[in-house]
């Protein structure tokens, strides 16, 4: 379930971040006193996400960077055509869509936006969202929503795009992998459900075979250091493992395999397109190991952490190490293999004295580079 405060905030009427916190304590209580008294569940789960925390002025910002970077490439050759997955509630979707209209009527007679939702019931939930009001009606033939999973995805997209994931590829599936810290061979971890539903941890050196390209494409893209649980010096590492109690394996890391197979996706079936990525980048009191996820539980509205992911029902959240991403995202793409991948920050979408790194318009369409 997606947490959504009503209506907006006015963070300008409040004296400083701690009324904030209060007023959004206030309405969290009040969104799951409203769910207990129609379903009560006392291990439901609730997402908050900046979309819902901050809107409409998050949806704005993102608005205004498409605005920009669309009419420096595309307009007026191409439509804008915006993708979204995991769209939640539609909330992003709608506020893009709201500003652009308001704002450039131009620009929203040539948008399209298409939501590829996995989920049956946020795209069930999407279309009425889309239908509770005159204003959001007035989208209806601007929006397309496509339920099944990216994953799947087997239609060739030639137009230009934009391409959004927020909030989302913290989500994609990673895999787990120790190391000897002798011979540096690496072991992926494998979960044996038993017939009491107890799970067990095993590692085996068979490595996956996606799990082991991940692993050439990260070697041949990161020209910097980058964290490994081999990353120590030898001697330390031989020294510690050969202290009393100490483990026969290093510490593991966490790989975003799914992550990998996300971007070969747009390589293959979105040859134009651009990405914009937002999520977290760090996160607190995470399980042991690199690029770890934070996993939690849920019961009677308290959130439980735990140090395993090995437990039922869990939510595991990695952070996302986005220098990393960034510089696997060109290698599979032959098209642009010397563009760089900019990293923005909160700054850039929000300063009015930030300017935004926009690529260069011969640098994005094949067919404009002939």
């Amino acid at each position: 379930m997606i947490f959504s405060p009503g209506e907006p905030f006015k963070f300008n009427k409040m004296k400083d971040e701690a009324e904030f916190h209060q007023q959004l304590a206030q309405r969290y209580v009040a969104f799951e006193d409203a769910l207990e008294a129609k379903a009560p569940n006392p291990t439901r789960q609730l997402w908050h996400t900046p979309t819902e925390l901050f809107r409409p002025y998050y949806g704005e910002a993102i608005a205004r960077y498409l605005i920009s970077n669309y009419k420096l490439t595309s307009y007026p050759y191409h439509d804008l055509i915006i993708y979204e997955i995991g769209a939640g509630n539609g909330t992003l979707m709608l506020n893009i869509l709201d500003y652009i209209r308001e704002n450039d009527p131009e620009v929203y007679a040539r948008t399209q936006f298409r939501v590829i939702e996995i989920s049956a019931s946020l795209a069930a939930l999407q279309t009425r969202n889309i239908h509770q009001s005159p204003s959001t009606r007035g989208h209806k033939d601007k929006i397309s929503i496509i339920n099944r999973s990216i994953f799947e995805w087997d239609t060739y997209v030639s137009s230009p795009c934009f391409f959004l994931a927020f909030e989302v590829i913290d989500n994609f599936s990673h895999d787990m992998l120790r190391y000897d810290p002798f011979t540096e061979q690496p072991y992926q971890a494998t979960v044996l459900i038993d017939r009491d539903g107890d799970f067990h941890m095993f590692y085996v050196p068979d490595i996956d075979p996606v799990t082991a390209r991940h692993l050439k494409l990260r070697e041949a893209a990161c020209g910097f250091s980058f964290p490994h649980p081999l990353g120590s010096s030898k001697m330390l590492r031989h020294f510690k493992a050969s202290l009393p109690f100490a483990g026969n394996l290093t510490d593991p890391e966490y790989l975003p395999v799914r992550l990998m197979n996300f971007f070969e996706i747009l390589h293959d079936y979105f040859p134009a397109h651009k990405l914009i990525i937002s999520d977290f980048h760090t996160l607190p009191d995470t399980v042991r190991g690199i690029d770890a996820p934070v996993v939690q539980t849920r019961y009677e509205r308290r959130t439980i952490p735990v140090t395993t992911p090995l437990v039922s029902p869990v939510f595991p959240l990695p952070p996302s190490l986005f220098p990393l991403p960034s510089s696997l995202f060109p290698l599979p793409s032959s098209l642009f293999p010397l563009l760089p991948i900019p990293l923005l920050t909160p700054f850039h979408f929000f300063s009015p004295h930030c300017p935004l790194p926009l690529p260069s318009p011969l640098s994005l369409h094949p067919d404009t580079n002939k």
